[in-house]
């Protein structure tokens, strides 16, 4: 904590009271005060004093003191002004409001933690973040990924630490908090980071939340960031996953942004873009013709790469009547998945419906 900080605003209030006003740190040591020859000293009988007392105001050698901040047990810094009387009680408790505002914005200034949030909020302008990464020396082009955990159904307020603890290097590494039930772990990788290597590490993250707290959890990751600036948008490319996953990914519970594929460019279509390509494509009969039984088999052939003899093992059923089915497909749809042009417009206006059945199902 920065004495000069404490200085600043005792010299502020001099001006209003002629009562001498300062500040002593945990081992009694006279860090600021409106007197600066008394800086310096050391006031161990006052320590002593705030850490037996029970009351909020303290008096010692004819002065009253209050702690700041709100633990008790703990004393960092106190406020001491001269006299024992009311005043003085009003002019300590004054003093500690407005130091203690000032002790917050200052750790939150310098504190890299905040800085990032800040950054991945997008709550620091881009032509500032180098200079505030200068100021607290912070590194700004290092590869780092996002990771997005979401707690599914029960959100428990212990999640934070048990992620911490998973990633203790508070320099290098930062757990977040975000909302009720997102958290956000910005962590450090070298250059020989892969796909496969993030997976594992957010299969980490799901393994001790699951472990640890009974939660459940969805991972989405971003791509990785090589420099601070790019961190915001990886933070919102793991929402994307999160919420791309949710609609075209139900089984999984980590996705990555860089597999999402063909979803994430139907999740950014209006839905009356996707309505009238579903009636372009289905000009015959429309797609909700279609039993769970053919859709089922449909999904398998795409499963298997188109091939009739595959799929048909697959399904337990002979080649003909796979043929017989995809026929039929054809028929109701005008559409042969069996050529692969075709295959592709039928897939993505799957894709697409199962897209629009979410957006009515979130309106519900």
């Amino acid at each position: 904590m920065s004495s000069r900080m404490f200085q600043n605003v005792i010299l502020q209030m001099k001006e209003a009271t002629d009562r001498r006003i300062g500040v002593i740190d945990g081992d009694g040591n006279v860090v600021s005060c409106t007197e600066a020859g008394v800086t310096g000293e050391n006031w161990a009988q006052c320590i002593s004093a705030l850490h037996n007392a029970d009351e909020v105001f303290v008096h010692s050698s004819g002065m009253t003191l209050r702690s700041l901040g709100t633990d008790s047990s703990h004393i960092d810094f106190a406020v001491f002004v001269d006299g024992e009387d009311l005043q003085a009680r009003t002019l300590s408790t004054m003093a500690a409001v407005a130091l203690n505002s000032a002790r917050t914005y200052y750790e939150e200034k310098h504190d890299k933690g905040t800085f990032v949030k800040n950054i991945i909020m997008d709550n620091v302008l881009p032509g500032d973040i180098y200079i505030r990464a200068k100021e607290l020396h912070f590194p700004s082009e290092v590869q780092r990924a996002v990771f997005l955990v979401r707690q599914i159904g029960r959100a428990d307020v212990a999640a934070v630490d048990v992620l911490q603890a998973l990633f203790p290097d508070r320099q290098q590494d930062f757990v977040l908090s975000i909302n009720e039930t997102d958290i956000a772990v910005v962590k450090q990788i070298n250059g020989e980071t892969d796909a496969q290597e993030l997976m594992r590490i957010a299969q980490q993250i799901e393994d001790a939340m699951r472990s640890e707290l009974f939660t459940k959890t969805t991972i989405g990751i971003g791509t990785v960031s090589g420099h601070l600036r790019e961190l915001a948008d990886s933070y919102k490319e793991a929402q994307v996953a999160i919420e791309v996953g949710k609609v075209f990914d139900t089984e999984k519970n980590i996705i990555n942004y860089e597999n999402l594929g063909i979803g994430r460019l139907i999740y950014q279509l209006p839905t009356t873009l996707c309505e009238i390509f579903l009636s372009e494509v289905f000009k015959k009969n429309s797609i909700d013709t279609l039993d769970q039984e053919t859709l089922f088999t449909i999904n398998k052939f795409f499963e298997n790469n188109l091939n009739v003899s595959e799929t048909s093992r697959k399904l337990f059923v002979h080649r003909n009547t796979l043929v017989y089915r995809l026929e039929k497909i054809r028929k109701l749809t005008g559409l042969d998945l069996r050529e692969f042009d075709h295959a592709i417009i039928f897939k993505v206006a799957l894709m697409v419906k199962k897209y629009l059945n979410s957006r009515e199902n979130r309106m519900l």
